[in-house]
């Protein structure tokens, strides 16, 4: 389908001073409260969110998620000759 588009979901957050939370965990914790296509699907670390003058939040001063794109998930290599074969075919 020409010109149709997934919509982009992202969480943007701001960790306190001794927090240290990864997006994995964030992810994970989410999984256990939020069905599965409610869980965004970028995750972006703020030191401070932008705000308008009136305190809300502003939405265009936001980066783009994949300003942040790292690799959120650990890598897990193929356990079961299942998972191999299926990992030899994408190598």
């Amino acid at each position: 389908m020409r010109g149709f588009t997934q919509p982009l979901t992202a969480a943007y957050y701001e960790l306190e001073a001794e927090a240290h939370t990864t997006p994995t965990e964030l992810r994970k914790h989410l999984r256990t409260e939020l069905p599965d296509y409610m869980i965004p699907q970028h995750f972006v670390e703020l030191d401070e969110l932008p705000l308008t003058p009136n305190g809300k939040v502003d939405r265009k001063a936001l980066p783009t998620p994949f300003a942040n794109a790292a690799i959120e998930e650990t890598f897990e290599a193929p356990k079961t000759s299942l998972e191999q074969g299926l990992a030899a075919i994408w190598q």
